[in-house]
């Protein structure tokens, strides 16, 4: 296996804002995949349609064994919340098994935790090294239910920073979701809402992939929307999932669109794991994100920060044995600057890979140091680098 050494090449260069002879005010915003974090529990969701759609209790994960005790009905239709209003129903995916102590993982309350506080110490340094504290927001990928959020914003490394929570469960085959985190003292939500992405085989069939989670609020009295992604993955070939992703990509547009027409001056953030480049269709020519500021125009509002990341060789993983940077952010263009304002404007993004989190060693020596070799838990941290954005402005 080749060595991917693009990783490895990664630099990072520290600077105090202070040194520049006038002091900023700084914030980070950033995300990462926490490859697969489940809780012990064998679970299921349960979709009570009585309920108000935006009540958390109309679509929540539960132990299999409390199933018996709740009402239900069986459900042969399509899995969205439209079809399941005034209907109870259970929906079993395919991951309740894998993550529990009888499984050939032995994913027990030990390794459960070792999980939460790695994530929590990748968390709490994102960006660190610019603002001297945790980021501001923090978007999650492959988190199993609200459970695992809060049991993680609990760790010692976070808990200081009094985290809320956005989170909805989605109708993903596997059972993960996005969600995000934000210091209250700093953002304060006034909407949040899930996007369904309608996706379809080759046979015709729906397949269930993550929502893509819309949260509006005011960050240290700014007015931002966060667009958490996890668009669905090359399975079965990049030329043959590239339509899915495609049309997670014209949904995403279409949010932003709709956002950025209600109010122009609410500055924007798409972010996650795209399972695909900087240069690759559904983000080009579908999202239509800029590669480089001198392209923005009111056709073309999005910047796309990690593409000069791309350029240069930096990764964020290996798919397949070959480096990509999936894991990418973009902006509206009112959050680019030449000049340090009283608004927020983005200062540089990077793709956060300190020593501990890449592989020292074997046939991975270089990749993300993940928390899984098959079965067996490594005492890693994840199969993807974070990502993430300073923003700066007059203090």
């Amino acid at each position: 296996m080749k060595r991917f050494m693009s990783f490895i090449a990664i630099v990072f260069s520290v600077m105090a804002f202070a040194q520049q002879g006038k002091l900023r005010k700084v914030a980070a915003v950033g995300f990462l995949n926490v490859e697969n974090l489940w809780d012990t529990i064998r679970s299921a969701d349960y979709i009570d349609g009585t309920k108000d759609i935006h009540n958390p209790a109309f679509h929540r994960s539960i132990p299999l064994d409390s199933i018996k005790f709740l009402e239900a009905e069986k459900h042969d239709g399509p899995w969205s919340d439209g079809a399941l209003k005034g209907k109870k129903a259970v929906r079993y995916q395919s991951g309740s098994e894998e993550f529990t102590p009888s499984s050939g993982k032995n994913y027990n309350t030990k390794i459960y935790k070792a999980k939460l506080a790695n994530e929590a110490k990748v968390i709490a340094e994102l960006g660190a090294q610019y603002t001297k504290t945790a980021p501001a927001v923090v978007g999650l990928i492959e988190v199993e239910n609200r459970q695992v959020i809060e049991d993680l914003v609990k760790q010692p490394a976070l808990a200081k920073y009094d985290y809320g929570i956005v989170h909805y469960n989605s109708y993903d085959y596997r059972g993960i979701d996005v969600a995000l985190i934000y210091q209250k003292r700093r953002f304060t939500v006034t909407n949040s809402l899930k996007k369904e992405l309608k996706v379809f085989g080759d046979d015709g069939k729906r397949e269930y992939t993550r929502d893509i989670l819309v949260v509006t609020g005011f960050l240290d009295n700014e007015k931002v929307a966060f667009f958490m992604n996890h668009w669905p993955s090359r399975r079965g070939g990049e030329a043959v999932s590239l339509p899915k992703r495609n049309a997670a990509a014209a949904l995403l547009k279409q949010q932003m669109d709709s956002i950025r027409t209600a109010d122009p001056t609410t500055k924007l953030f798409a972010m996650g794991d795209f399972n695909d480049d900087p240069v690759s269709s559904s983000l080009k020519n579908y999202l239509k994100a800029a590669a480089s500021p001198k392209d923005l125009s009111e056709t073309t509002p999005y910047l796309n920060l990690m593409y000069p990341l791309y350029k240069k060789g930096i990764a964020s993983l290996a798919y397949q044995d070959a480096p990509n940077l999936f894991d990418q952010i973009i902006v509206s263009k009112n959050l680019v600057s030449d000049q340090v304002t009283k608004e927020y404007s983005v200062y540089k993004a990077e793709i956060f890979a300190p020593a501990y989190l890449v592989n020292k060693e074997g046939n991975y020596k270089g990749y993300p140091f993940r928390s899984w070799n098959g079965d067996q838990f490594t005492g890693g941290y994840s199969d993807h680098f974070p990502a993430f954005v300073i923003l700066q402005k007059e203090p």
